[in-house]
């Protein structure tokens, strides 16, 4: 089996690897590079942009951008597999964008049950494509539905994880899933995206909902800035917002987006964290004349409640936290990059939405490296090849003393 790594070797998003045996081609992802950071541009890869896609296949590890983003820029015919819950919320995300990104609408098309070239798979259940057997391996990350796969052909394996951590709500049984689904391998396509980040996972979801719970019992008036696609946080805010009795308000698109996990029928699904109190279901946000209605029985039920508002960064959230009543905390619950002026990804709106006087509490999407060694330990590999990170270098000096880490440059490869 020859690994190439097309993209992703020594940069955070945008990540392409193709697994090739025999003439027939397995990619895993497509996705867009992070804003403001270095970009190699546009790809030519034989087999996956153009030529023949007779034997060619994309497997897609999860729904953030950096991932899927760009597989509208892919031919037509070219077979897309994906799992079934991290479609549904694409599609709702696709659904609420398509009107300010015309590329949402050609997604809406290429995700469509309808499409003859989408697959849906599901997790722990495998499933082959040419000489390739898959094993979709669902792991925990800041995505709902992010998968691993195991590869493998002709007694040969190889472990690409996608994005993964082990601090979050569906990490304990990370042992048990890579032990009955995964075993060892000869290979690991691992993600390094901490690498340089040593306490970026230090925090776990567990403890930043307690964390968040404690806030929201001192501050009667709270607004959470959050990714809506980010379903773990969302659920973790709203349980917070419950134990400390405060409302929880939200507009009908992140409802949305918490419902397709309430109704997904997925194993997660029925967990107590992914469901709504029946005393303390979420408010809801109305419309009136272009913006979120707010009258006096409405602001008289915030002042005496409290609540938590999860807002994002635009001119109608921004009105609505200026008519509603209390003195308000402001917190974030994304990467602090986005609002650090030298940041490769600073985002003006949300730092102008948050303002200066905020509280961060947040914790990362990607494991740490001490579960890394614990991963490697389960998998066994005779070679890790890291991508999904900028200081390939370092992981290598971590790991390198006990495992064969092999650094690629983009478009190299590697027979393993």
């Amino acid at each position: 089996m020859k690994i190439t790594i097309h993209r992703g070797t020594h940069q955070i998003g945008g990540c392409v690897t193709e697994y090739e045996h025999e003439g027939w081609h397995l990619f895993v992802d497509y996705g867009e590079e992070l804003p403001g950071g270095p970009k190699s541009g546009d790809l030519f890869v034989e087999e996956l942009t153009h030529g023949d896609l007779s034997k060619s296949a994309l497997l897609i590890t999860h729904n953030h951008g950096d991932h899927i983003g760009r597989i509208t820029m892919l031919p037509k015919d070219l077979p897309i597999y994906m799992g079934k819950v991290g479609r549904a919320i694409q599609m709702q995300l696709s659904r609420h964008l398509k009107n300010v990104d015309s590329k949402h609408e050609e997604m809406l098309e290429r995700l469509s049950l309808s499409n003859p070239f989408l697959n849906v798979f599901e997790a722990g259940k495998p499933f082959s494509f040419g000489p390739f057997i898959i094993m979709p391996v669902t792991l925990d990350h800041s995505a709902f539905e992010a998968f691993a796969f195991k590869i493998e052909v002709e007694g040969h394996s190889t472990f690409h994880t996608g994005d993964f951590r082990t601090h979050g709500f569906r990490s304990k049984k990370f042992p048990e899933l890579i032990s009955k689904f995964v075993g060892t391998v000869d290979c690991v396509v691992c993600e390094a995206t901490n690498v340089l980040r040593h306490d970026a996972a230090v925090l776990s979801e567990r403890d930043l909902q307690c964390q968040f719970e404690d806030a929201f019992k001192a501050n009667p008036y709270n607004i959470v800035y959050v990714a809506s696609t980010n379903i773990d946080r969302l659920f973790s805010l709203y349980h917070a917002a419950v134990k400390a009795q405060r409302l929880f308000l939200m507009d009908r698109y992140q409802k949305h987006m918490m419902d397709l996990v309430v109704e997904s029928g997925s194993i997660w699904g029925k967990s107590e964290l992914y469901n709504f109190k029946v005393e303390s279901k979420p408010m809801v946000l109305e419309y009136e004349n272009k913006e979120f209605r707010v009258n006096d029985k409405f602001k008289r039920k915030l002042a005496q409640k409290g609540y938590v508002l999860l807002a994002r960064p635009n001119s109608l959230f921004d009105n609505l936290v200026e008519r509603i009543p209390g003195e308000k905390k402001k917190y974030l619950s994304m990467w602090e990059g986005y609002v650090t002026e030298d940041s490769e990804a600073y985002n003006e709106k949300l730092a102008q939405s948050l303002g200066e006087n905020y509280i961060f509490m947040h914790t990362s999407g990607h494991c740490d490296m001490n579960s890394m060694h614990e991963l490697f330990n389960m998998l066994q590999p005779k070679t890790i090849i890291p991508i999904h990170t900028d200081a390939p270098n370092e992981f290598e000096n971590i790991f390198g003393n006990k495992w064969r880490v092999v650094i690629l440059n983009d478009g190299e490869s590697i027979e393993c």
